[in-house]
């Protein structure tokens, strides 16, 4: 690269990335694969349409590169229909929700502070100010109230349910969700881009057979390209569903990513990458129960997923600190509200841990009771002892590109 400013950014990061534990439970590292075909000359083509229903010309190969992401992501999930345009998760929550719903129309979502996500009805996001959200909330044990979600749902008659979280560490009741949505004639969304990988790898339950919609991001667990897609199984939905993206809501695709998305689709068709998903559940339970017994106090007492939210009320500290005590010492992680926070979203009494990134770096089951002394280290010493160079010593011992 010419531009020696910018190259000495990346490679900046790039030394931060290698010297440093990321327990960002939405991140991960894609394989070279992935970042070829990031990088490749797909980029240099417009191509606003479909495949074979373009209004460029030039589009023969673009159609083709599209439909294998098309047909992967179908083949990978097991359903009939797809749309891969999506530049993330956001763009493809915003056009099922276009598809389906009108202004001002009602739907459900998990309040945020709880563990859902911007886009499922925060009221500084468009699907609060665009919709009528109405939240429901966990128990105090951190748990769904399936029957609670129920009674609300009967209370306010919602066009669409969406399900599917951000930070909530436990297995999800699709088919609960199914027969609620059912009971008041509602669509059932489920927006599982933090699982989408877990679920590809069979290592959680699929929400393909029970949901209207299914919407997710291509990078987190799943290991490819920042971007997002939506799956679905009803062919009615289909003109809804594709004209919500385009025109609605995007352009030209950007189809080198949409080419990475097929690689990562193809990636996750492997019993590696099946391995994988188990391996990343496996660590997430170990450093459950390290921290558990460090006396940390985790949200629903431990996790079923790749995610570990952690309440620090009984630590005296907050989130914000944590997260800053921890990357002082080059443990990254992220500070989030935990349920009935009594701090505000930029200070938080929580931060959220996950496993995938350390799990594609080849960091096993042993490797995650260390990290959990670490990550103790820093915390019980209040951010006063810093354990930096233990922590870049330890993490140069595991590539931060391990798979092609």
């Amino acid at each position: 690269m010419n531009d020696l400013e910018v190259k000495n950014l990346i490679e900046r990061e790039d030394k931060r990335q290698k010297e440093s534990l990321c327990l960002i439970a939405s991140e991960n590292i894609v394989s070279d694969d992935v970042r070829e075909a990031l990088g490749s000359i797909l980029t240099n083509k417009y191509a606003e349409g479909y495949p074979s229903k373009r209004y460029y010309a030039g589009n023969e190969v673009i159609d083709e590169v599209e439909n294998v992401a098309i047909e992967r992501v179908c083949k990978l999930f097991g359903s009939k229909f797809a749309n891969v345009q999506p530049h993330s998760g956001s763009p493809a929550n915003m056009a099922v929700y276009f598809a389906l719903m009108e202004y001002n129309d009602k739907f459900m979502g998990l309040d945020l502070s709880h563990g859902g996500h911007l886009t499922h009805g925060s009221p500084v996001n468009f699907s609060g100010k665009l919709y009528k959200p109405v939240h429901y909330q966990v128990k105090k044990d951190g748990y769904l109230d399936y029957d609670a979600i129920e009674k609300t749902a009967k209370l306010e008659k919602p066009k669409l349910i969406q399900c599917g979280y951000t930070a909530y560490p436990r297995l999800i009741d699709f088919k609960r969700f199914r027969e609620i949505a059912d009971s008041v004639d509602a669509y059932l969304m489920c927006d599982v881009a933090h699982t989408a990988g877990l679920i590809a790898g069979k290592a959680l339950p699929s929400p393909v057979e029970y949901a209207d919609v299914v919407t997710f991001t291509t990078h987190k667990t799943l290991r490819g390209p920042r971007g997002g897609a939506i799956i679905w199984n009803n062919e009615e939905l289909t003109k809804k569903i594709n004209s919500a993206i385009f025109p609605g809501l995007q352009g030209g695709p950007h189809e080198n990513t949409i080419a990475a998305k097929a690689v990562c689709f193809k990636e996750a068709m492997t019993q590696e990458f099946q391995n994988y998903s188990q391996k990343v559940i496996k660590n997430a339970h170990v450093l459950a129960e390290e921290l558990k017994n460090k006396e940390f106090n985790l949200v629903t007492g431990g996790t079923d997923t790749h995610l570990i939210l952690i309440d620090l009320h009984n630590k005296g500290i907050t989130g914000k600190e944590a997260q800053t005590w921890l990357e002082q010492s080059n443990i990254i992680c992220n500070r989030n509200t935990v349920p009935y926070d009594d701090k505000s979203p930029f200070i938080t009494s929580g931060i959220r841990l996950g496993t995938p990134t350390l799990t594609t770096r080849g960091l096993n089951e042993q490797n995650m009771k260390e990290v959990a002394e670490f990550i103790d280290e820093v915390i019980t010493g209040k951010g006063e002892k810093q354990i930096k160079e233990k922590v870049i010593d330890y993490s140069s011992k595991f590539p931060t590109f391990k798979f092609s």
